[in-house]
């Protein structure tokens, strides 16, 4: 019989032990969640490529090479070249919504976390749980979405795995992906790189993904459709990047705009402060937000990606991705400063300002 666990054992055991139990909260990407990983995970499995903790791991292949061959030096052709992975899982109800799918959300999420750290995204690999009474429709909708949105990012599924479950201990589909994609030389873009004087740019709208899943969820109707902004973000990052110099890049997803802030202000230690009036809503989330009591900033994306340059490549690299399909309403919202280090602020519409804190719980459930 497995022994009961000792949480006394664990690092920094207090946030854990106040929630004995796994809740909804412990994956909705704020507080609760870090507090899991930080906690649980990370010390679990401590080693450097783990402690990154970026939207995907840098991995040099020089370094890896050298470990396999015991230390033998590697020529530079080999050296000048770095690996991202990553893996993420899908478990969004309900399967299809407006502006996407499970299928095309687990694609392009996973693509978007290898595009965060400058790599090209190369290959993936799908694993597929079912549901016993899963109408195989269904599935071949879902397959087939998640085929196309391949050959629009650009990678291959080169590796999967189907498993199915009882009916009622599943919920129709889940997809887990991992990815792998190749880092130029002489890029570094990752969470610890926010600077003093930096930068703070937005893609565009925030909140569209979420509002759109929890509209049909929940059968909200408003005047205009409010749609996904599912997306690849490959190809836009790839034009920041040689438009101009890239410290940070995140996808804004579960905890939206303010849960990337807080975590690169955290990773950087670094303060950031960004302008309310300069963050791109569209207006019907806006007021679909104010009718549901959220807050934009804290309302998941799945297109959208945060990013923190250098103040004298901010007008070229807002350029760039201004002028690519899923960059058209980027915005400079604010700037990284050395007061506060780890703290977030914004400025209000009356000229005030506010924290902008990590969400601490659940705000909309199964989102992605």
């Amino acid at each position: 019989m497995t022994e009961n666990l000792n949480l006394l054992g664990w690092t920094c055991p207090v946030p854990l032990q106040n929630y004995p139990t796994i809740v909804m909260s412990h994956g909705a990407g704020g507080r609760m969640m870090a507090d899991l990983i930080q906690h649980l995970f990370a010390p679990a499995f401590e080693n450097d490529w783990l402690g990154q903790m970026g939207d995907s791991t840098a991995i040099s292949l020089q370094s890896l090479l050298e470990s396999i061959q015991g230390g033998t030096s590697v020529n530079k052709q080999q050296s000048a070249i770095n690996m991202a992975i990553t893996t993420d899982s899908f478990v969004v109800n309900p399967l299809f919504f407006p502006g996407g799918n499970i299928g095309e959300l687990a694609v392009y999420g996973t693509v978007n976390d290898l595009a965060m750290r400058g790599a090209r995204p190369l290959f993936l690999t799908a694993g597929f749980i079912l549901e016993e009474g899963l109408p195989m429709e269904v599935l071949g909708n879902v397959v087939t979405a998640m085929a196309a949105a391949c050959k629009k990012a650009g990678v291959k599924v080169a590796a999967g795995d189907t498993k199915v479950v009882e009916k009622g201990h599943g919920d129709g589909i889940y997809i887990n992906t991992s990815g792998i994609g190749l880092i130029p030389a002489g890029v570094d873009i990752g969470p610890a790189n926010a600077r003093p004087g930096d930068a703070v740019l937005v893609s565009g709208t925030i909140g569209d993904h979420g509002i759109a899943v929890m509209s049909v969820r929940e059968g909200l109707t408003f005047q205009s459709e409010i749609r996904s902004d599912t997306a690849p973000l490959n190809g836009m990052a790839e034009a920041m990047r040689a438009a101009g110099s890239l410290h940070c890049l995140r996808d804004a997803t579960r905890g939206g705009l303010a849960a990337v802030l807080n975590e690169l202000a955290a990773a950087s230690k670094v303060g950031i402060e960004f302008d309310e009036r300069k963050v791109p809503v569209r207006p019907e989330v806006n007021a679909a937000c104010e009718m549901l009591g959220l807050d934009p900033f804290y309302v998941a994306n799945e297109g959208k990606l945060v990013a923190i340059v250098p103040a004298e490549s901010a007008e070229v690299v807002l350029a760039a991705m201004q002028t690519h399909e899923y960059g058209r309403e980027a915005s400079i919202i604010g700037r990284v400063v050395e007061a506060h280090p780890g703290l977030v602020t914004a400025r209000t519409a009356i000229g005030g300002t506010r924290v902008v804190d990590v969400p601490a719980g659940e705000l909309l459930p199964r989102i992605c």
